[in-house]
């Protein structure tokens, strides 16, 4: 009979120990003496050493996961940071240059406005020049040194077509063709409404006796007219036989595009094109000096006309590459009266136009691109 009770004791005390392991969050193992009985000091102590080892473990888990987590967000946090960076980079290059053609064709129109009335004001000042047996040519030191050379007038306007050609060229692959254009397009406008005001208010006899001009119509308004489309289709030059009128001679327009051709091949073009710009610079400088030579205008023409020039093209280009000045309240360049037209072309110009040229594929390509909207545009 003892050991029936005996086994059915063991069989209890595992029960208990079964369902007790059950109970616990941790499951354990109990170690067992020789004669199958539980040891009681045994069993506790593995327990305890149990839950410290889980504790541990699982205080290092949430460790494990607190760095993984910071090291997630820093690496979102950083990558974040350089997309906007990128995204920032190309939105402000495209938003501190836009091309606005609607603004280059808007000082287009006016330079040809002011080209065109030109031609009116000289057929009106023809016909106020005094007669070279009434009103002799003024005295004037450069002609006293320097005798007349008849084909001397002939190279200025051949050097200035070759600089306009030039600076034509340049401009066609200058990436940002559509700022550069509306600002020469504004001097070129500005420089001869200036020489309108000048030579109609004083018209100054010839300065030599060797110049031919057409006789004064006075009321033949058709035939000024015709000397008036004339002059514009032989480009105002006398290598055309289209200049035959006389009284334009304060200030010399050909200083004026003599001079602005160079000063904007000179600002547009890359230092290592030194040799380049020295080029221009003959040509412009011995242009001028051939003006001179001819006896084709006044030493003050030429003056007047270079420091116009130079000085307009100086203050437009400082204002517009100083950002600065545009808003500070001492800028007294803001004080003249094309200041408001110079807020509306370069209003959205926020930085200094970079001198960067395209290769004629991108030029060629870029031309088709536009050809194609045009197109598509119609189409539709």
């Amino acid at each position: 009979m003892a050991a029936p009770e005996l086994v059915q004791e063991d069989s209890h005390i595992s029960a208990e120990s079964s369902v007790t392991s059950s109970n616990s969050p941790t499951q354990t193992h109990p170690e067992t003496v020789a004669n199958g009985n539980l040891n009681p000091h045994a069993s506790s102590l593995p327990a305890d050493c149990h839950d410290g080892t889980s504790q541990m473990k699982s205080s290092g888990l949430s460790n494990l996961l607190k760095q993984n987590q910071l090291i997630n967000s820093l690496s979102s946090r950083l990558q974040r940071h350089c997309d906007y960076i990128k995204i920032s980079v190309q939105e402000e290059r495209a938003n501190h240059l836009p091309d606005e053609w609607w603004k280059t064709g808007v000082a287009f129109l006016y330079a040809l406005f002011i080209l065109i009335f030109t031609t009116v004001v000289i057929a009106i000042v023809h016909e106020r020049v005094p007669d070279k047996s009434v009103s002799p040519p003024l005295p004037d030191k450069f002609f006293d040194y320097v005798d007349r050379v008849p084909w001397a007038f002939t190279i200025t306007e051949t050097n200035g077509l070759i600089l306009v050609g030039l600076w034509l060229i340049q401009w066609l692959f200058l990436k940002h063709k559509a700022i550069v254009g509306r600002r020469c397009f504004f001097l070129i406008g500005t420089l001869y409404m200036y020489r309108c005001a000048t030579m109609y208010i004083t018209t100054l006899p010839v300065p030599g006796k060797h110049m031919v001009c057409a006789p004064k119509l006075y009321n033949d308004s058709m035939g000024k007219m015709w000397r008036i489309l004339r002059l514009i289709s032989g480009g105002g030059l006398s290598l055309t036989g289209s200049h035959l009128m006389c009284g334009d001679f304060l200030y010399s327009g050909h200083t004026v595009m003599l001079t602005l051709s160079y000063l904007f091949i000179k600002e547009y073009s890359p230092r290592w094109m030194w040799w380049y710009r020295w080029f221009c610079w003959c040509l412009s400088a011995s242009g001028i000096a051939c003006i001179l030579i001819g006896h084709e205008h006044y030493s003050i023409d030429v003056v007047i006309g270079y420091f116009a020039t130079t000085r307009i093209f100086w203050w437009y280009h400082t204002m517009a590459n100083t950002h600065e000045l545009r808003r500070a309240p001492n800028n007294y360049l803001s004080r003249t009266w094309w200041n408001p037209v110079f807020n509306f072309l370069e209003g959205n110009v926020q930085t200094t136009v970079p001198i960067v040229f395209l290769s004629p594929l991108a030029l060629l390509s870029s031309c088709k691109q536009r050809y194609r909207m045009v197109e598509g545009g119609r189409d539709e």
